[in-house]
């Protein structure tokens, strides 16, 4: 069918952490990419209002670092981070959860889905322009022109930067 990657996502169906290793797993086995996705927040669906997502609550953090972990164990890449609950359908993004994940699993091993500008311009000032971003095709554009630096609010415009100098050791 021309696709190499599977998205294998904890959020849609409840299932114990090992079952869904287990997929990721069989996911590779097969010569696909596994690309697990954690997050905090069960059953979100792009058109689930707020309100209702916010009413259901959110599960600990520290069920989706097992996850993640169990996954990365398993020879994952990269974790996908699920936004809703965190950045997406929340009154108030819960940045906590970000640094949490980010402190446990490292910043390197995760890929945060962050659906609006306002959401990925807070990611690169926070974790700088290198922050591995999910974003939808249409802000490819927005988002590359703020990593280097030439686009963004008054916060961001023009203080993007990184430095590639040698490392001594």
């Amino acid at each position: 069918m021309g696709f190499d990657i599977v998205e294998v996502s904890s959020g849609f169906v409840t299932m114990p952490a090992d079952d869904l290793v287990r997929v990721a797993c069989q996911v590779q086995s097969t010569g696909l990419k596994a690309k697990p996705e954690v997050g905090i927040q069960f059953g979100a669906g792009g058109a689930t209002p707020t309100q209702e997502l916010e009413a259901e609550g959110t599960q600990d953090v520290g069920r989706a670092i097992h996850l993640a972990r169990g996954y990365l164990e398993a020879g994952a890449e990269m974790i996908m981070v699920e936004s809703e609950g965190i950045t997406e359908n929340v009154s108030t993004w819960r940045t906590d959860v970000i640094a949490r994940l980010a402190n446990e699993l490292g910043i390197e091993k995760l890929m945060f889905e962050a659906s609006d500008p306002d959401v990925f311009a807070w990611y690169v000032k926070t974790y700088g322009p290198e922050v591995n971003l999910f974003v939808d095709h249409s802000q490819i554009v927005q988002l590359e022109c703020l990593r280097r630096g030439i686009w963004g609010t008054k916060d961001l415009w023009g203080r993007v930067i990184t430095y590639k100098g040698e490392r001594r050791e």
